[in-house]
């Protein structure tokens, strides 16, 4: 019998291939960062002697959650200002705080805390818009969670960088300095059209095609957005960013939600993934993205939680069941967003958008070993009909037992393995002390 590092069994292999494969009573075999073989239980225990059995009583096994896109440091604003249009949050609150408080140290950790968080929560890779890149690649690299960290431009200084070839220029260096790890992923993230001007977006452009990197950007996600893109460029944001050539296959975009038919036309024709988070879009009030009609397309829309300043969590179950379930009530159609396709989102499809489909996103032999568990044994999962409309419509972030990346365990039976989750807690906390004076010192 060929010896291995982990066999991961459960009741039920949702592997999320080309052929939705579904193996009740499943196994996995992975060997140092790969999945080496997928199959029946009994076959692959016959075949291979685990270093650690990970037993599948009770349990599903599926790829982990891709979240598309967040910012993960702005956990540390969780709750800071709630119940505000994405204008006055962003300009009134955050972006002051932020101007104030951020730092190398508040980056690392807050990425900390929200990789804790993601990892208890199923997600295995994230999508990343901020600053400091290095500091965040720090903290996930430690936990071991798979980060694709978009290097933050804009044309305004901030603690980070004073002007936009500023940031263009530590968005090169980190991108060089993080080119080939084996869980970070350094890309470029321009913040959205009003925040970079269409110089900036090109000089963007032309440094994503000569490194070969991802760029992720906000697009069309407010109303007052449209209007702003009108008054400055007079042409709505995507056409806009059509008209500069900086839309490609390349081009990540989240949100999406104030767009023409004509508009979702260029998402597919020039290959643009989105990202669609509902329950940011939800809670500041921004609209709801056409999703249906972006699937019907052609377009690969994917899941993000956005920040946990406006979110507030980084559950990719969460929002997930939420867009399935939304989708239905505003379309008037049940099968608007059915389960498979919504765990498609969450996974596969999620790897795709990033340039990573060969490599993660499904549970398949010679793919990276990112897989998670999810306890089955729970009153709400309970009878047991259709797996995939468990997981979607009645999983929670606190039913994921067990999550490996890249071959590593990092959460093994709720409890994280690869960090101090005390620690980290009471760093949050005394983070926190600071935002709070911070922002009763500055009341708006």
């Amino acid at each position: 019998m060929e010896k291995v590092d982990y066999i991961i069994c459960g009741d039920y292999v949702l592997t999320m291939n080309g052929k939705l494969d579904t193996l009740r009573k499943g196994a996995v075999a992975v060997q140092g960062a790969r999945i080496i073989d997928v199959g029946a239980a009994e076959a692959i225990l016959e075949k291979y002697t685990p270093v650690r059995l990970i037993a599948g009583e009770g349990r599903a096994v599926l790829p982990g959650f891709i979240n598309t896109h967040t910012h993960a440091p702005m956990v540390f604003f969780r709750g800071l200002a709630d119940d505000l249009p994405l204008k006055d949050w962003l300009e009134k609150h955050i972006w002051p705080a932020e101007s104030s408080l951020l730092s190398p140290d508040f980056v690392c950790d807050a990425t900390a805390l929200a990789c804790l968080e993601m990892a208890k929560a199923g997600v295995t890779t994230y999508n990343d818009m901020y600053f400091f890149g290095s500091s965040s690649a720090l903290s996930a690299k430690a936990i071991g969670i798979r980060a694709f960290l978009g290097a933050g431009i804009v044309d305004f200084p901030t603690m980070s960088a004073r002007n936009a070839g500023e940031y263009l220029k530590n968005a090169e260096v980190f991108i060089n300095d993080w080119k080939g790890d084996d869980l970070i992923t350094p890309c470029l993230a321009p913040h959205s059209a009003y925040a970079c001007s269409p110089e900036t977006l090109q000089k963007v452009t032309a440094l994503a095609g000569r490194l070969d990197v991802l760029a992720s950007i906000h697009l069309a996600e407010t109303e007052w957005e449209v209007g702003e893109s009108i008054s400055r460029h007079g042409k709505r944001p995507l056409e806009h960013l059509e008209a500069i050539g900086f839309l490609n296959e390349k081009v990540l975009a989240a949100h999406c939600i104030w767009l023409e038919d004509s508009e979702i036309g260029v998402l597919a024709e020039r290959g643009v993934g989105v990202s669609h988070c509902i329950e940011s879009n939800l809670k500041l009030a921004s609209g709801i993205a056409p999703v249906p009609h972006m699937l019907r397309a052609g377009v690969k829309v994917t899941f993000g939680t956005d920040g946990a300043a406006s979110n507030n969590d980084l559950s990719i179950l969460s929002d997930m069941s939420t867009a399935a379930k939304v989708h239905k009530a505003i379309t008037k159609d049940p099968t608007a967003l059915d389960s498979k396709t919504a765990l498609l989102m969450a996974t596969r499809w999620g790897a795709e958008v990033l340039g990573a489909g060969d490599s993660t996103g499904s549970i398949e032999k010679g793919k990276l070993a990112d897989i998670i568990t999810i306890n089955l044994q729970k009153p709400h999962l309970a009878p047991m009909y259709d797996i995939y409309s468990h997981i979607v419509y009645a999983a929670g972030a606190s039913d994921v037992d067990t999550v490996v990346v890249n071959g590593k365990l990092i959460i093994d039976g709720r409890r994280p393995v690869t960090c101090d989750e005390e620690g980290i807690l009471l760093k949050a906390s005394e983070w926190g002390k600071k935002i709070a004076a911070y922002n009763s010192s500055h009341p708006q």
